[in-house]
């Protein structure tokens, strides 16, 4: 895999990029000035990261394998140490299926319903293969998220969930909060912008908001 250099990601126009950042030259960027990266952050092959008004924030120690894409209008957060296995989705816009409006950019945004709202991926977050979070939704700090799953509501802290809809299946160990500890310990060396982007402790909880009915996924 052939990472994008430090120049050509300045090229770019990130908001913010940190230390240790490998972008693949085959991942498709727009928006790139809503962007900000954090340290030791990697994003794999056919990746798209379409940032729109609200901006996709990454903190560090975070891999984005590929295929997965992050898009909408409102902000998308990736918070330290999460992971998104390949083809995960996450959209902070998404249309309405329902028929009750049109569907699909090339339409006149008066006759659809599209719902935007924020999405935030919580620490130590991690997202199985194919899974597919939509608007709306805060995944919590340590939740596991399995493979082909539909994330249509916010996830608790440290839960394994599972499913269409996303079901809980279990509880998650903190352990790894230790090693975050240890990691950190050994590695006290953070960049300006690796500061600024990460966020200790769990994410805040989301307000409720209304949602229209929807099939999974995004026109």
């Amino acid at each position: 895999m052939a990472f994008l250099s430090r120049q050509a990601l300045r090229r770019l126009g990130f908001a913010a990029i940190g230390a240790n950042v490998l972008v693949s030259d085959k991942a498709s960027i727009h928006g790139a000035s809503r962007i900000a990266l954090g340290d030791h952050v990697r994003i794999d092959d056919f990746c798209v990261l379409s940032a729109g008004e609200g901006g996709i924030r990454i903190g560090s120690f975070v891999h984005v394998a590929c295929q997965c894409t992050l898009i909408g209008k409102e902000r998308i957060e990736l918070d330290d140490f999460c992971n998104l296995s390949g083809r995960v989705a996450v959209y902070s816009s998404s249309d309405d299926f329902s028929g009750t409006g049109m569907t699909n950019p090339m339409v006149p945004l008066a006759l659809r319903r599209v719902t935007d709202a924020p999405v935030r991926i919580g620490r130590h977050a991690i997202l199985g293969t194919g899974a597919v979070v939509l608007p709306g939704v805060t995944v919590g700090e340590g939740a596991a998220v399995g493979a082909l799953t539909l994330v249509r509501k916010s996830l608790a802290p440290f839960t394994m969930y599972a499913g269409i809809p996303a079901r809980r299946i279990g509880a998650r160990s903190r352990a790894l909060l230790e090693l975050e500890a240890r990691l950190r310990a050994e590695r006290p060396d953070r960049s300006a912008a690796g500061r600024k982007l990460s966020r200790a402790g769990p994410p805040p909880a989301t307000p409720p908001t209304s949602r229209r009915k929807r099939s999974p996924g995004r026109g």
